[in-house]
């Protein structure tokens, strides 16, 4: 396999024969690198950790390292990283703790740009895109094709729903819903569906109009969450995707944004 001569791989590394280790990384034990997966250069891995396939990592990333949760003690913990990732510069990924299930883990084919940061038992999806900046806090769950603008923060334990696209700038401290496309400028508000993108996605037309139609209840209505979800459900056509997000709603431990 090539790895490069100023290269450190511990002995206990388990790298495929067709991954390319780059100038000055350090891949610790207990990492397993999957085929065709390249570290461009001084990247810095730590295990237990599990890395796919035909992902590319820029330089100077972290992959792994300790919890920055006061209440890491050193236990045994892990994390997984799927298929197709780009992770670019300056991203940090830390790995999870045992009062969050031990894992932080991330699925296929996304896009975590520069200055990133993973915290400790996060979630992620697939098809994601993490701007410039993104900060994700402890327990954080990312639902597959959400798009989160550069230099916004998400709190400890929030949920970002699927297909939706926050704002860059945004201070998220709520779930933010499914198919939304939600903003904080000074305030976090839901503006409605995130049309333009599910329509890029084949979402079909009349789940939108029924997505549409309920974001214009749960955020111009004026009624509380509990009424709105009830006149949804008396006035827009039902679909497997307001389905979803009604669910979500009514899931939520932190409330969600609108």
């Amino acid at each position: 396999m090539p790895i490069h001569a100023t290269a450190i791989v511990d002995p206990t590394a388990r790298i495929d024969e067709t991954a390319d280790i780059g100038p000055y990384c350090i891949v610790g034990a207990e990492v397993e690198i999957g085929a065709r997966t390249r570290l461009m250069a001084h990247l810095y891995l730590e295990g237990p950790a599990w890395i796919g396939e035909d992902n590319l990592f820029f330089p100077f990333s972290t992959v792994g390292v300790a919890s920055q949760d006061l209440k890491y003690r050193g236990e045994r913990t892990e994390t997984r990283i799927g298929h197709r990732n780009r992770i670019r510069e300056f991203v940090t990924i830390h790995r999870g703790t045992e009062g969050g299930g031990g894992l932080t883990a991330i699925g296929d084919d996304n896009l975590i740009m520069a200055y990133a940061h993973v915290a400790h038992d996060a979630r992620i999806g697939n098809h994601t895109i993490l701007a410039n900046g993104v900060t994700l806090g402890g327990h954080v769950t990312v639902g597959d094709w959400a798009g989160i603008g550069a230099l916004s923060g998400v709190h400890q334990f929030c949920r970002i729903g699927r297909h939706c696209y926050i704002g860059g700038g945004s201070v998220v401290t709520q779930d933010v819903l499914p198919y939304s496309m939600t903003v904080s400028p000074r305030e976090i508000r839901t503006f409605g569906a995130n049309k333009t993108g599910l329509e890029r996605r084949g979402l079909p037309a009349a789940s939108i109009e029924s997505l549409q139609n309920a974001f214009r209840i749960l955020t111009r209505s004026k009624l509380n969450t509990t009424q709105a979800i009830e006149r949804i459900r008396q006035q827009v056509a039902g679909c497997a995707e307001l389905d979803e997000l009604i669910e979500f709603i009514q899931s939520s431990e932190r409330g969600c944004v609108k």
